[in-house]
């Protein structure tokens, strides 16, 4: 699940999140790291967008917060990417400094945050689609470690649900020999 601050011009007016040019932005670099689009829950903390794109105001953010917890206990992300400081502040940590603190992980409850720099401010400045690049490798990693961890645990439970039925197959079996010598 990614998370923005808030919806530009075009995510207003066709009420898909990251639709622009930072949404353009946003699937190369998913791309790149082998990230279907359609596999990803894109959110934002505003449900509209701020007059003249200012940054949220703390105020409108706690008005649409409850908004944003709903849609993560409905999608119950593994991993839950921040994009940009408004959102990391909002969701990891007030004092979050997204120059200094992007690609770091933090466990939040059931949940692995970390923030990259939202696509709008690599726009405005190229030099940090490098550490976009890696932010992103490190993320495609951290999901395919969980899918690799689900497997597993889905293998287990498999195995286990195979040996119970077994048992339960030998019981019913053993019943039906006494009962039979019974009768």
């Amino acid at each position: 699940m990614f998370v923005g601050e808030a919806p530009g011009e075009q995510e207003d007016l066709t009420g898909t999140p990251f639709v622009g040019r930072a949404g353009q932005l946003l699937d190369k670099f998913l791309y790149a790291v082998d990230i279907e689009r359609k596999n990803v829950y894109i959110a934002n903390i505003l449900k509209c967008r701020p007059p003249k794109n200012r940054d949220p105001l703390p105020a409108e953010e706690d008005a649409c917060i409850d908004f944003l917890r709903e849609q993560v206990r409905l999608v119950r992300p593994k991993v839950i990417v921040c994009l940009g400081r408004i959102a990391a502040m909002r969701l990891i940590k007030p004092d979050y400094k997204i120059t200094q603190e992007h690609g770091t992980w933090v466990e939040k409850g059931d949940f692995a945050m970390t923030a990259v720099f939202h696509p709008a401010a690599l726009l405005r400045d190229p030099r940090r689609k490098e550490d976009m690049l890696n932010d992103m490798k490190a993320i495609k990693k951290r999901l395919d470690e969980s899918e690799r961890e689900f497997e597993k645990s889905r293998q287990k439970a498999a195995s286990m649900v195979a040996s119970a039925k077994a048992s339960s197959d030998y019981i019913l079996e053993q019943m039906d020999k006494i009962k039979k010598a019974k009768d």
